[in-house]
């Protein structure tokens, strides 16, 4: 298990177009849902700074988030959109309660 965390910084005024891109995401990995992929995406109370974390449970340890058409879109100008740059870190999991669960399937 591989745990990624990204934290970045907006320029002031690009908040919500980043929040539209992070819902994109979010509704491709919905339709999809690529085995192996925990992630989630935290705004902080600025409003301008954005964590997100991926937790990849692959066989084979390859992360299918970026094969993402959604994601590819989200990251393409990422960088241009931030004050400050993501900085992404490897991270082991010390400890977690109900953190990552999996959405109730309504077709019961």
């Amino acid at each position: 298990m591989k745990t990624t965390v990204v934290r970045y910084k907006l320029k002031e005024g690009r908040a919500e177009e980043n929040r539209a891109f992070i819902g994109e995401v979010f509704a491709e990995l919905d339709a999809n849902r690529p085995e192996g992929l925990r992630y989630v995406s935290f705004q902080l109370e600025d409003a301008l700074t954005f964590v997100h974390i991926a937790v990849v449970e692959t066989e084979d340890g390859s992360n299918p988030l970026p094969e993402s058409a959604a994601f590819k879109k989200f990251v393409a100008d990422l960088r241009e959109r931030c004050d400050e740059p993501p900085a992404a870190q490897i991270a082991d999991i010390v400890g977690s309660y109900r953190l990552f669960w999996e959405k109730p399937d309504d077709s019961a």
